[in-house]
């Protein structure tokens, strides 16, 4: 690590500080008109501004080097363009209206472009639009991506699933850094709220190449809220109420930059009560999270940091059969109580023509989970709520005061993450890295699902972006090393892996862009994987590791095909996944402890499907939007058997407008219809789901109220109050419904 990072510093300290001025104007292609109030952007600087009533903009205190100018307006197509600092003469920008939406950087690739010219195909969501839509989680919330769903456990636990992997094949990350909270549990959700995240990236596919292991079947990239604009402040309060839950979320937040110098602050709190269907409640999966996020950044013309920090803290009920009904908030027995601590450093040194990013990462994850026996009724909650919840609460409280984990765990993982990107070279913008973790594994309860463990990980990757004239290829390769000291049984396991990517972009008859890319992936065992040794009681079996399992090693071939007009956009997207050595569990057909016996094989699989869909705005109606998409995905081993929890196929179709009056701004309603099919394709100790489908709609805007924006949202979720079981829900063997009609109105108050 210090002999790299040595060797970059050199190359680049030949290069001389400089200190550069954009200056520039945006104007409207067609009639050749200033564009006020534009949004100018340099992504790799994170700098920015607005342009005046008469179109121009200055931005200061720049270094020298080629970087990506962004320039945005709503009605325009997104601007992007690569400079060279510093500019001899005045930028002159010219944007073109469109009825398409703004496009966004995608930050989780390493070249920071836009969507439309990026190599790779990666999945974009704001998080406000997605619950303006009526989740209720973050990850009840990913599930609007085509390509995502989720392993649920009620309300309050979900899991990510990308294109049927899961677990530790997606790798999460959130402010610049891999969060590692013992995902491989079936239990086990994301423990991090939405509050003061912006947006969501989705890669589909195997992503070694950039994060090494555990991102074999997908990345799922959360950015951070952004600081304020230079010499600015900026406050809001949020809140949420959720009718179905009786349950709410609420959000302050204040930040503030100065020149140099930027900072934020956000707290939030969230309840919720057992979720209702049509014919009972679902005893226990009442939740209650509490979440603090902070930064503070730093920035000058040849230097970059922020420095970031979040601690979230949550009880989620564990819910096992129909007992008593409650719109109680505080969990039954059993229960988890979570604490995850993440602290984050991204810093950019920029020389002359290249620069240095170094992210740091530490984590922090403390789990405890309560098992104590307790009883409940089995009238599938006919006792009416009013009778119970006093009592519910006195035996909560008597269960909880001296209770004693019966798991508990810490995990502290540290993460580094540096990359050199290399001066641009005709064609060619090229990256070389190091990436490393080093995690221990500590237990404090009585039960044990993994032992205490040490992991250390190191990788190194090199990646280029090549430009033609009507093709871009991107290639890259990188070598992983993992090495895990088991302390109880004394034993060391090494896995090592080489892997690379190829992709291609062109455009085919002047309007379909074309991307092709193929990639390889691994994923080294986990703990669970290779030492389990007992009943493992969320999911009531005992299940046996297997010290001697191989790298899970895949090979992914991914085929995008978009079409984009003024008014008309169409994209399909197919993949082949084949995983050799995947790792699944399989029962043995004997008993230890009056529950079955699962152990840990391995066998060659493969996945494929993808997505299909359009979005129509018609002319002149552009405020009028239909879009419609349809996503499949196979799963299945070589010896025929379907894998296991593979999402069924859905449709979904969407209806929206927006509009604007003159006492409201960014107006929306939309309805919509998914439709999910029968899955039928079931592993051997599964069964088939029914299909179904359900209604929602929404309708909101910006209102102004004392010279302030004021964000209203109405929207419903199922609003048929159909009774349903997704195939993804692990209280689907109990036969319990998913939930019913759920109403939300959303405030945002901008002070």
């Amino acid at each position: 690590m210090k002999l790299f990072l040595s060797v970059m510093l050199l190359l680049a300290l030949p290069s001389m500080y400089a200190q550069n001025t954009i200056t520039g104007q945006v104007t409207d292609y067609t009639v050749s008109q200033p564009i006020a109030f534009a949004t100018i952007y340099l992504p790799q600087l994170e700098k920015g501004t607005t342009t005046n009533e008469n179109g121009h903009f200055t931005i200061t205190n720049l270094p020298q080097g080629n970087y990506t100018i962004v320039v945005s307006f709503v009605g325009y197509k997104t601007f992007s363009k690569i400079i060279s600092l510093p500019l001899k003469d005045t930028l002159n920008i010219s944007l073109t209206a469109s009825a398409i939406e703004m496009e966004e950087v995608i930050i989780s690739t390493p070249f920071h472009k836009l969507q439309s010219e990026n190599v790779m195909k990666v999945e974009r969501a704001n998080v406000k639009t997605l619950k303006r839509k009526g989740a209720v989680t973050l990850s009840q919330g990913l599930t609007d991506i085509a390509g995502v769903e989720s392993i649920t456990t009620g309300a309050g636990i979900g899991k990510p699933v990308i294109r049927g992997l899961s677990a530790n094949r997606v790798l999460v990350y959130t402010q610049g850094v891999r969060l590692e909270n013992q995902q491989f549990g079936s239990e086990h959700g994301l423990g991090i709220s939405d509050a003061g995240i912006e947006s969501v990236e989705v890669i589909k596919g195997p992503s070694s190449l950039l994060y090494g292991s555990d991102a074999l079947g997908g990345v799922l990239y959360l950015n951070p809220e952004k600081f304020a604009n230079p010499n600015a402040s900026q406050a809001n309060i949020a809140g949420n109420y959720f009718s179905n839950t009786k349950g709410f979320n609420t959000t302050a937040a204040y930040k503030a930059s100065g020149k140099k110098f930027k900072a934020l602050f956000r707290g939030s709190l969230a309840e919720h009560a057992d979720y209702n269907t049509s014919d009972y409640r679902v005893t226990n999966t009442r939740f209650v999270e509490k979440d603090f996020k902070a930064g503070l950044g730093y920035q000058s013309n040849k230097f970059k940091t922020a420095l970031r920090y979040n601690v979230n803290a949550a009880k989620v009920g564990i819910p096992e059969e129909i007992g008593e009904s409650s719109t109680n908030v505080t969990p039954l027995l059993p229960y988890q109580q979570l604490t995850n601590h993440v602290f984050s450093s991204q810093s950019t040194v920029f020389f002359n023509n290249s620069s240095l990013e170094i992210n740091l990462g530490y984590t922090y994850n403390d789990r405890k989970e309560f098992e104590e026996e307790h009883h409940h009724d089995h009238d599938h909650g006919h006792e009416t709520e009013d009778n119970h919840e006093d009592e519910e609460a006195h035996h909560d409280e008597e269960n909880h005061e001296d209770a004693h984990p019966a798991l508990h765990m810490k995990l502290k993982t540290f993460n580094y993450d540096t990359k050199y990107h290399l001066p641009i070279m005709g064609k060619f913008e090229t990256i070389v890295g190091v990436q490393g973790m080093h995690q221990v594994n500590t237990n404090y309860g009585e039960e044990r699902l993994i032992p205490d463990a040490t992991t250390n990980d190191v990788g190194v990757l090199a990646t280029t972006h090549i430009h033609f004239n009507n093709l871009d290829i991107q290639l890259g390769a990188r070598y992983d090393n993992r090495k895990i000291a088991l302390y109880d049984e004394a034993v060391n396991k090494n896995f090592n892996s080489f892997n690379g990517a190829l992709g291609f972009k062109t455009t085919l008859l002047k309007a379909i862009t074309t991307r092709l890319n193929v990639a390889t992936g691994f994923r080294a065992p986990n703990l669970a994987e290779l030492t389990s040794d007992g009943v493992h009681h969320g999911s009531n079996r005992y299940e046996i590791g297997n010290i001697d399992l191989d790298n899970e090693q895949n090979l992914q071939v991914d085929l995008n095909l978009e079409y984009e007009s003024k008014h008309l956009e169409l994209f399909v997207n197919g993949f082949f996944n084949r995983i050799n050595n995947y790792i699944f569990l399989a029962p043995d057909g004997t008993t230890i402890h009056d529950a079955p016996v699962y152990n840990y094989v391995q066998d060659h699989a493969k996945l494929y499907g993808g997505e299909i869909g359009f979005h129509l705005h018609p002319h002149p109606i552009h405020w009028l939007h239909l879009e419609s998409s349809f996503e499949t995905v196979t799963g299945k081993q070589d010896s025929g058997s379907y894998l296991p929890l593979i999402p069924a196929n859905s449709v979904n179709n969407t209806l929206r407008v927006e509009y604007t009056t003159n006492w409201l701004d960014q107006g929306f309603a939309f309805v919509r219809l998914k439709s999910t099919f029968k899955q039928n394709h079931v592993s051997a100790f599964e069964t088939e789901t029914p299909g179904y489908n359900l209604l929602s709609a929404g309708i909101g805007g910006t209102f102004k109220l004392f010279g302030r924006s004021l964000d209203l949202t109405v929207s419903g979720t199922n609003l048929t109050d159909k009774t349903y079981i997704n195939h993804l829900s692990r209280l689907k063997p109990d036969g319990i419904y998913n939930t019913g009609r759920n109403v939300i109105i959303g405030l945002n108050y901008t002070i």
